[in-house]
């Protein structure tokens, strides 16, 4: 019979899953005590044994624990550290340097932020080199054209590689451009901006004559560092477009990188004052990088072709833009504002309202008398007319001895009239006529006045040639200032009247002076290659200008300068090419050939009516100024500085006006 103790069933084993061999040797341990236990006899031993070894067991996983905390503890410690130092050596310098170098510091720091974009980055488009026309390759030798440029930038590359080869080394291992030493970055950057002895003489020549006119050499070499960037920067974009298309090998990469660098570098300014320091390491980090592509790229002839391409191009979109400009311009000057537009429809209902007897002018009778001073105006612009009035009357020492002679075509008669009506120019006199007065003119010269071929109808226009017909006009008078219709008066005109013109017809000033805002000259505007135009007239000839002139009418009829005038004319029309610019000008010069006086500069200055920078101090001392020019004064794109000359004497409180909505 089996015992008691056989037929027990035994508990089953543990199986030992446990990963960690720490706790796989305390379960182990704890095994073999229960084991002991379980033994039919319990032996002192063994159960000391077990109990000592499972004491053991923990204190070593007490000890590893321990361990464990600590170093993640100084993990932590180390992480937190590298995290919070930055910033406050960040916080530190920022409250430690001036504005300057503020300024300084965060666009570093701001370019090594985004420095993992820069790859992906392409701040140039490259050009196709197949759209680019290449121009007509000229060949110049040495003595036509000196190497000024090379030697300003090797000058320029000498004093800032004064400053040390080390601050350049430095640079270039923190950018991470290149390993080479600074002597062999300083001898790859002279040896790609090679200076001669003869272009360092030119350039010394030209820093002498300058000095000479008192400009220093500091003041004229102000812009020369920011030129040397731009020009780094087409440099750039010329190797980048020798690259493969799709390339992203090393160099491509580097040189959009310093490209954006140095594009932000540069930024607006316009002078070396207005860089930072930053932007002259930038120029030097900039050429290393130059060095590199200039030999992976060696091809000197494909440079200087692609260069000619783009310089092509670009003046030929330069020239376009230039033309365009031009055309807008133009067609802004021929029209009509809507603001004048309005007044003239208002003033023209308002004239025809009137009675018969009403429609007159005050002192009519006064208008052909010789003794008083005479000022002819043609035109069909009311303010232009109300502006040349207004501003004569209020600068005249004597105005009841003033009579104006407003002639204007039959569209705007009612209008001018009705203004004048409602707006009289106090004690003085305005006497207004209608071109269809003068059908004489009209028939007998319209023919040969479409042939000056102009595409402007203000050359074409009878109003524009009627002042060569002025002794025709007024019969009865010896003497007559004409007065464009774009001029201001500034002074009593009473002393013009006094001026001997010695037997000439014409007093002018004259626009023969070079460097002057309104300097002209013959061969300009007259085609002296006709034999003639040359056998007849010297180019060379002083010319003058219209806008305020002194006629001698009694002269004028002596010399029958009228008749002169229409032979030209017809000359013009039978000669079948035309030998003159479009306008009254060119031939005016032709009809007054050596019959013009020229009067005081001071008494008539033009140049307002485009970008002429007439000096202020000649405005101001000047009798009358000319807004000649497309840019007038009643325009929207009439120059600015200039309108508050002509503004002034226009009543902008006239109740048409503002109805019309014309204001400053």
């Amino acid at each position: 019979m089996a015992s008691t103790r056989e037929l027990t069933p035994k508990p089953p084993r543990l199986a030992f899953t446990v990963a960690d061999p720490r706790r796989r040797l305390v379960v182990v341990v704890v095994a073999v005590v229960v084991e002991a236990r379980r033994g039919t006899g319990r032996d002192p031993g063994v159960e000391a044994a077990g109990r000592s070894g499972f004491s053991v067991v923990l204190r070593c996983d007490f000890l590893m624990r321990r361990l464990h905390r600590r170093l993640r503890i100084l993990i932590l410690s180390l992480f937190s550290v590298s995290v919070l130092a930055p910033v406050l050596l960040v916080s530190f310098r920022l409250e430690h340097i001036s504005a300057t170098g503020r300024k300084e510091f965060l666009e570093e720091f701001s370019n090594r932020k985004f420095s993992a974009d820069v790859w992906r980055l392409n701040s140039v488009d490259q050009e196709e080199g197949e759209g680019l026309k290449e121009p007509k390759q000229v060949i110049y030798e040495d003595n036509e054209v000196g190497s000024m440029v090379s030697y300003t930038y090797n000058k320029v590359h000498q004093s800032a590689e004064s400053r040390g080869a080390a601050e350049r080394t430095q640079i270039l291992k923190r950018n991470g451009t290149t390993r080479r030493s600074a002597k062999e970055d300083e001898q790859i950057q002279h040896h790609e901006v090679p200076s001669t002895s003869r272009g360092q003489e030119k350039f010394d020549q030209i820093m002498v004559r300058q000095v000479q006119r008192g400009q220093p050499q500091e003041q004229s070499l102000s812009d020369i560092k920011v030129k040397e960037m731009k020009d780094q920067l087409i440099r750039a974009k010329v190797y980048l477009n020798f690259a493969p298309p799709g390339s992203n090998s090393h160099i491509v990469k580097e040189l959009r990188q310093r490209m954006k660098e140095l594009e932000r570098a540069i930024g607006d300014a316009k002078k070396d004052s207005d860089l930072s320091r930053r932007a002259w390491q930038r120029t030097k980090v900039m050429e290393v990088s130059l060095s590199k592509a200039s030999r992976a790229f060696p091809d000197c002839s494909s440079m200087a072709t692609k260069l000619r391409a783009m310089t092509y191009n670009t003046e030929e979109q330069v020239r376009a833009h230039k033309n365009e400009a031009e055309h807008l311009i133009q067609l802004a000057a021929r029209t009509t504002p809507k603001g004048l537009h309005c007044l003239a429809m208002r003033l023209t209902s308002e004239y025809f309202t009137l009675p018969a007897d009403e429609r007159k002018l005050a002192n009519q009778e006064k208008a052909r008398d010789g003794d008083l001073y005479h000022y002819a105006v043609f035109s069909d612009n009311i303010l232009a007319c109300a502006v040349v009035v207004n501003s004569t009357v209020a600068h005249a020492a004597e105005p009841e001895k003033i009579v104006f002679h407003v002639v204007t075509d039959s569209l705007n008669f009612p209008a001018i009239s009705m203004w004048f009506l409602q707006n009289p120019p106090g004690r003085a006199i305005v006497d207004i006529q209608s071109l269809e007065n003068f059908e004489w003119l009209l028939k007998k010269y319209a023919s040969s006045m479409q042939k000056q071929n102009a595409h402007d109808p203000r050359y074409t226009s009878a109003l524009n040639h009627l002042r060569f017909y002025l002794p025709d006009v007024f019969p009865l008078l010896d003497k007559i200032v004409f007065l464009d219709h774009d001029v201001v008066v500034q002074r009593d005109l009473t002393e013009l009247w006094d001026v001997n013109l010695k037997g000439k017809v014409n007093g002018a000033v004259e626009t023969c002076q070079e460097g002057d805002a309104s300097y002209r000259r013959m061969d300009m505007y007259i085609d002296f290659t006709d034999p003639f135009v040359s056998e007849k007239f010297d180019a060379n000839t002083c010319t003058w200008a219209f806008g305020m002139n002194l006629f001698d009418l009694q002269e004028w009829r002596k010399q029958n300068l009228t008749a002169k005038y229409g032979s030209y004319l017809q000359l013009l029309q039978e000669h079948g090419k035309p030998l003159w610019k479009a306008g009254s000008l060119p031939i005016g010069w032709l009809t007054f050939y050596n019959q013009t006086l020229a009067l005081d500069r001071r008494w008539h200055v033009l140049g307002l009516g485009h970008e002429s920078n007439v000096p202020p101090s000649n405005i101001d001392r000047a009798a009358v100024i000319h807004f000649n020019g497309v840019m007038k004064p009643w325009l929207e794109i009439g120059i600015k500085k200039y309108k508050g000359y002509w503004t002034k004497h226009v009543i902008y409180d006239h109740p048409y006006l503002q109805q019309c909505n014309v204001h400053e």
